[in-house]
């Protein structure tokens, strides 16, 4: 079952790497061709003006809310507390009974 799998996944890959080199070479051109643009910058008038909010709902609030309202202070531990914290749990740490140097 293994060989007719494979023999399948061979065929599939043949006949399709030879679709793309038979097909690949015919609907490409070697030629250059430039598109020919006959207006480069030219001036219009400017279009009429359009108001975006005609179907939509909004509300418009007089004043203004302080940071600390909105977002409460976050509280930084100091970096010194966290090195002590850290090591007081390394020297309470559970050790190796064994060291070995190899």
């Amino acid at each position: 079952m293994m060989k007719t799998g494979l023999l399948v996944l061979s065929l599939l890959c043949a006949t399709t790497a030879f679709a793309q080199a038979s097909l690949g070479s015919a609907t490409l051109s070697s030629q250059v061709q430039f598109a020919a643009h006959a207006e480069r910058a030219t001036q219009y008038p400017m279009a009429q003006e359009q108001n975006l909010l005609t179907n939509s709902s909004y509300f418009l609030v007089q004043g203004e809310r302080p940071l600390w309202e909105v977002q409460p202070l976050s509280r930084a531990v100091p970096l010194g507390d966290v090195a002590r914290a850290l090591r007081k749990e390394h020297e309470t740490a559970k050790k190796a009974d064994i060291v070995w140097n190899n």
